[in-house]
């Protein structure tokens, strides 16, 4: 802003909770206008606006700027009234949604402040009128819908992956060896497989699995295996093993143990079906946005629908970001610096201060496009992966992740689809 803008702005910080918000207004030069709470609602919203409405007709200001903290979904719908307001149309308003990490460090700049609501409103407000926003102004794009979808997909990505975790617990005390066994004398490929399912649950202690007859056995592994097993006597014999391995349990524990299995299983069973829901639905609104940034991601090898549509449906345009920089920061991919003297250490800490839903998409679709071959980003990960012994993979992924960013920047920019610099050279 320019300096007859600035002096021309009222400045409005808002502490927003789930009930009740407090709002503290000032001009560029401090001065305060007002100090209210409001209820966090639509009646509680409308009252907002009539006072800073009739605040900024009678001290004759031309534009007006609201700054709250991105406090989960609490600040979703007086972000959106705020910013879609015919009252408040004329005054240009913009609205700012910064994180709460950001505000809790300026605050720290006031010695021995109180904290209590109205001087947490004032803070806000007043890292808005020092010009410490950097971001962009909230915008109830046409991604939200998507939005909502692809960070839903991710929280029952989480609680897939808790529970099946869990249950290995579970697993564990009834069967121990298959919890644990290596993937080279493990019976089944996968742990969560139809057939290593049906045999935790369909016997009822690792001792009916030991005391079987080996054709008996080799006949059930066929039937739930759906003859798709290369050897079915090897796997058998694995199978036995390890249930003549594994610990014996007093007999009153197996009943409760296999009833919190079944449950764990009815849980996982559960979140994989709607995981596949969340997938079609994604993808449904996604093709509806007819999103050139969508098919821009879409060529690059190894991601696909599902990963396109979570990068984008949290990067919105990408002409909010003037530099790839911001743009890593967006995402949390930075890392803290760590210096005295001379030296320089080589473990910092991945700052994770960004949008967690854009980071964990990035880092599963970077995952993703080394694993299907592409050498560019498979020899830069396996470089880092080497140069340290510590924290290897993480952070090798981290680093490919940061590299991704800058493709991912270059190509919605500049609306291109991706070609592969070796492909190119063949040509």
């Amino acid at each position: 802003m320019n300096k007859d803008k600035l002096q021309s702005t009222l400045f409005i910080g808002i502490d927003v909770s789930s009930s009740t918000n407090y709002a503290f207004a000032m001009d560029f030069f401090g001065t305060k206008f007002l100090s209210f709470s409001f209820t966090n609602n639509q009646p509680g919203s409308n009252v907002l606006i009539a006072n800073i409405s009739n605040c900024l007709h009678q001290n004759n200001f031309k534009y007006v700027v609201f700054n709250m903290e991105s406090t989960s979904f609490y600040s979703f719908h007086l972000c959106c009234i705020l910013a879609s307001s015919i009252e408040l149309t004329e005054f240009k308003p913009l609205v700012y949604c910064i994180n709460p990490k950001v505000i809790a460090a300026y605050r720290e700049s006031f010695v021995n402040l109180d904290k209590t609501d109205p001087l947490d409103a004032k803070v806000i407000c007043d890292f808005a009128r020092v010009g410490k926003i950097t971001s962009s102004p909230f915008n109830a794009s046409t991604f939200l819908a998507l939005q909502r979808l692809t960070r839903q997909r991710l929280h029952v990505v989480e609680c897939l992956t808790r529970e099946k975790q869990y249950v290995l617990n579970n697993i564990f005390l009834k069967f121990s060896e298959l919890a644990v066994l290596e993937k080279s004398e493990h019976p089944f490929s996968d742990k969560f497989g139809h057939t290593s399912i049906s045999v935790i649950s369909d016997f009822y202690s690792p001792d009916e699995i030991a005391n079987m007859k080996l054709s008996d056995l080799i006949e059930y592994l066929n039937e739930k295996g759906k003859n798709r097993f290369s050897d079915t006597e090897h796997t058998a014999k694995l199978l036995q093993k390890a249930a003549r391995d594994s610990y014996r349990l007093d007999k009153a524990l197996y009943e409760p143990i296999n009833l919190a299995i079944a449950t764990s299983y009815n849980a996982i069973s559960l979140y994989e079906k709607q995981l596949k829901e969340l997938n079609k639905a994604i993808l449904k609104t996604v093709k509806g946005l007819h999103s050139n940034e969508y098919d821009c991601l879409l060529s690059i090898k190894g991601i696909g629908p599902v990963y396109a549509a979570g990068i984008i449906s949290e990067i919105g345009f990408i002409s909010r970001f003037n530099r790839e920089e911001y743009l890593a920061s967006f995402a949390g991919l930075t890392w803290k610096k760590k210096q005295s003297g001379k030296h320089t250490s080589d473990i910092t800490n991945l700052t994770k201060s960004g949008n967690k839903y854009l980071r964990y998409y990035l880092l599963e679709a970077v995952n993703s496009v080394i694993n299907h071959g592409n050498s560019d980003y498979s020899i830069f990960y396996h470089r880092k992966y080497s140069e340290v012994t510590k924290f290897q993979r993480k952070r090798a992924l981290a680093l490919t992740a940061r590299k991704f960013v800058r493709l991912i920047f270059s190509m919605l920019q500049k609306n291109q689809l991706y070609i592969n610099p070796k492909e190119m050279i063949k040509d």
